[in-house]
């Protein structure tokens, strides 16, 4: 019976089906796109381990600029207090001039004369620094600017809610309230 095809003639090659005791060889290598892999996969590592080392040394000189930093403002800070101080002393130095002159006069006008003068040197300072005294009276009452710390009975009905008197000064620093203002507020005298 020839089908016209030739014979397939098949070799089984497993040593283990023939019976065959075979000496175990070294083991095949990896196949070659592992080993690719690998050898990617290590350099990665490598510039994983590159990027982190770059990343500390970063982060340690920010750290570093930031301690920095902070040491330069306390220091720029205490120069600023500094510079302030001895601009109060100036003032001090002219309240005892004031006064030592005050002891040889007999006139009380003078005293006030020099007090008035060392005032107004203390409030040029501080409008130097920004600093401004708020002139509440006779203007609506702020709460946002003023503290009532009284109220006095007025018949005028434009003095209602109103400054009437001023118990202790108010300042301003920029736009912003320092320190509020100790006011008397006018209220409608009840009949």
């Amino acid at each position: 019976m020839d089908t016209g095809q030739p014979e397939v003639k098949v070799v089984d090659r497993r040593w283990w089906a023939r019976g065959e005791q075979v000496e175990p060889s070294e083991p095949a290598g990896k196949p070659s796109y592992v080993e690719e892999l690998e050898a990617r996969l290590a350099e990665k590592d490598r510039l994983l381990q590159q990027y982190i080392e770059q990343y500390k040394g970063a982060a340690a000189e920010f750290d570093q600029a930031r301690v920095r930093a902070r040491r330069d403002a306390g220091k720029e800070i205490e120069r600023g207090k500094r510079a302030f101080l001895v601009e109060l002393l100036d003032i001090v130095d002219n309240l005892d001039r004031a006064l030592d002159s005050a002891k040889g006069v007999r006139s009380i006008d003078t005293l006030v004369h020099g007090v008035e003068m060392v005032r107004q040197q203390f409030l040029q300072r501080l409008e130097g620094l920004g600093i401004k005294p708020l002139e509440p009276l006779n203007q609506p009452f702020d709460p946002a600017r003023h503290e009532a710390v009284t109220t006095v009975p007025t018949s005028a009905a434009g003095d209602e809610d109103t400054v009437v008197g001023i118990v202790r000064r108010g300042y301003m620093i920029g736009d912003e309230v320092l320190r509020p203002a100790q006011v008397a507020v006018g209220k409608a005298a009840e009949r």
